[in-house]
């Protein structure tokens, strides 16, 4: 699903010309909404830790002026000078430990461990003013902490350290921070702080510790009360809530805020996938309505030219050749569902029929959907694009599935760049797209688009009813050079519940026969990739054998299609199970898992920090009947 490296060509993005950088060049996107503009707005306000490149970085919007912490070991002299979870797994030697951190960033606390050294820092943040709390947990004589005040992303502003003081002039206003508590030395262009002691930053009025520290607990006191809502399922809660608070970033060339993957894949400054994105605005909408929105529009407005959404975007790049996985109208009408706000559906109609359309148009072959990868100019990525390997490979990725064993034996046609393989997996995302979008359509008034939805969604499900397999008990894939069914199983093969297509007979025999046999999916942890059986399974890498959040999602929503109540629990404990393993234990939300033992750091290729992870939880608070009941009609 995800690019291994980055590509050399830089296109940046932008939306407000006043705040360009000279190396930024501006590209239009459409947006016809005044609430969208006002949603913008209030989102780039206030202190937060929206620096992609240091969890350590407090930064004022839309100022951008920032103090960066960054920790000195006295005895190698080396520097920390920036922090992120889950980056130990890449070759650095700090390690992070989210703790609280609200939407807004009144409120933020995190351990760093770093070289010996271990800090505890805590912030709040009201009315622009910020109030900062550093406590040493573990550390030698020496040991020190910079703070570092800049201007980010090349905007201007005048920056004067003296004294115990920090005073920065910028064209908004004038920001003044002094440390109230703490052993400090000066210079022109930082603070020097000791960690034998407590160090306390403040915003002015507020002049003593006592004072500051009654604001930081009463700034945390009312976040964690947010939790009690949820009851037994407090814990899940805050795994969903941290890692998407924590994921949630500054975007300067596009001047937005948005929820990349996880800081690590947002090396160049931001990135956003295509289903990884719809999936992080449905766990936004828990509780968080202008994230959801503005996680949702974003995605959708990287649309092609060609007309579909793309598998990628980030400031070198966008892959032009490919799409991926069709989930963006279903979470879009999840989202609706919540909120009932019809500008949130005309923001992001257009271009989502617009991916409908390309869809059938581009990747049909006899009426069955396909994967494939358009030529196009790669740039200085030629490499890509000049094999057929390449080309392949690129298909692959538009599934979602990059190395799943599902496209092992599959055949693709290098004159129509199609991978020859009918997908059950997504013919079933693509109708249940036709019903999500056609319900929308009504809800906006037009009908024209509703009966041209319904009629395509009905094509389809004709057609993916061709690949019922009555022996087998299961929709299986087919091969269409030979013409013959593939029995390489991946729960994909589910998602025709999510389309609706079997009837409740061949439902409960898909249940009985492939998810709750221990030879294919079931087990302690579910649901593996690929079926336990096959050959492919034991490589246990990425989406060859491991468990995978966005799946066990998909083919829940598609239970609750059915009088399945006891599937739908078992699927809810499991998922929810798998990930309080590794939240419990070491605060980390997996981009996948072993389906033997549960671990997500133990083969590589498997971000800590990953915010789709946190769907196993989503599930169960949808069980719980804490998130509104998925595929319900909309009344």
């Amino acid at each position: 699903m995800k690019i291994k490296f980055l590509f050399a060509a830089l296109v940046s993005f932008l939306m407000a010309p006043h705040f360009l950088n000279a190396q930024e060049t501006p590209v239009q996107r459409v947006y016809r909404t005044t609430e969208f503009k006002e949603m913008n707005n209030r989102l780039m306000k206030g202190w937060n830790t929206s620096y992609t490149k240091s969890m350590l970085c407090h930064v004022l919007l839309p100022e951008s002026f920032a103090i960066n912490l960054q920790l000195i070991n006295r005895k190698s002299g080396d520097t920390l000078k920036s922090a992120v979870v889950g980056r130990e797994d890449f070759g650095s030697k700090e390690h992070v430990d989210p703790g609280y951190r609200s939407y807004d960033g009144s409120y933020t606390e995190l351990v760093v461990e770093w070289q010996g050294i271990s800090i505890k820092v805590q912030s709040a943040a009201k009315n622009n003013r910020l109030y900062l709390m550093i406590t040493p947990i573990k550390s030698l004589p020496g040991d020190s902490i910079l703070i570092n005040p800049e201007m980010l992303w090349g905007r201007k502003g005048e920056i004067v350290v003296k004294n115990n003081r920090i005073l920065a002039n910028t064209a908004l206003r004038k920001i003044e921070l002094a440390i109230i508590s703490g052993h400090y030395k000066a210079s022109a262009q930082n603070l020097k702080i000791s960690l034998d002691k407590v160090t306390v930053i403040s915003s002015e009025p507020l002049q003593t510790v006592a004072e500051i520290e009654r604001v930081i607990n009463a700034t945390k006191t009312n976040l964690v009360a947010e939790r009690t809502k949820y009851k037994k399922e407090a814990n899940t809660y805050d795994a969903i809530h941290s890692v998407m608070a924590w994921n949630t970033v500054y975007d300067s060339m596009n001047n937005r805020i948005i929820s990349p993957v996880s800081r690590n894949w947002a090396t160049l400054g931001w990135v956003l996938f295509g289903w990884d994105n719809y999936f992080a605005a449905y766990l936004l909408s828990i509780d968080n309505k202008d994230l959801a929105y503005a996680n949702a529009i974003a995605i959708t407005k990287e649309i092609t030219k060609k007309g579909f959404i793309p598998n990628n975007s980030d400031p070198s790049h966008k892959s032009e050749d490919r799409s991926e996985p069709q989930v963006g109208s279903i979470m879009v009408r999840e989202i609706y569902r919540k909120y009932k706000e019809t500008w949130f559906l005309e923001e992001v109609f257009d271009e989502l029929l617009s991916w409908n359309r390309w869809r059938a148009a581009n990747r049909d072959i006899d009426g069955y959907l396909v994967h494939g990868s358009d030529p196009y100019d790669y740039g200085n990525n030629k490499s890509r694009s000049a094999t057929l390997s390449g080309k392949m490979k690129a298909a692959k990725w538009e599934s979602g599935m990059d190395n799943s064993p599902m496209w092992d034996d599959a055949v693709f046609d290098s004159s129509t760049h199609r991978m020859l393989l009918a997908d059950v997996g997504l013919m079933s995302l693509f109708i249940a797209d036709c019903h999500s979008l056609a319900e929308i359509a009504g809800i906006l008034g037009k009908k024209d688009i509703v009966k041209e939805l319904t009629e395509r969604g009905e094509k389809y499900s004709k057609k993916l009813a061709t690949l019922w397999n009555d022996e087998f008990g299961l929709y299986l894939n087919k091969d269409l050079v030979t013409g013959k069914s593939s029995y390489r199983l991946s729960p994909t093969l589910f998602y025709p519940l999510l389309a609706k297509v079997p009837n409740l007979n061949q439902a409960k025999r898909m249940m009985k026969e492939h998810f709750y046999n221990p030879k294919e999916f079931w087990g302690e942890f579910i649901l593996p990739t690929i079926a336990r059986n096959d050959s492919a399974y034991k490589d246990n890498k990425y989406w060859r054998g491991r468990i995978w959040a966005p799946i066990n999602m998909l083919v829940y929503m598609g239970m609750k299609n059915y009088d399945m109540p006891e599937v739908q629990k078992d699927m809810a404990d499991r998922s929810n199970n798998l990930l309080m393993k590794s939240w419990m234990t070491e605060h980390h939300v997996f981009e996948n898992y072993n389906a033997d033992n549960g671990r997500g750091d133990d083969a590589g290729w498997s971000d800590a920090f990953y915010h789709w992870g946190a769907l196993l939880g989503m599930i169960d608070l949808i069980e719980k009947g804490h998130v509104p009941y998925p595929q319900a009609s909309i009344k």
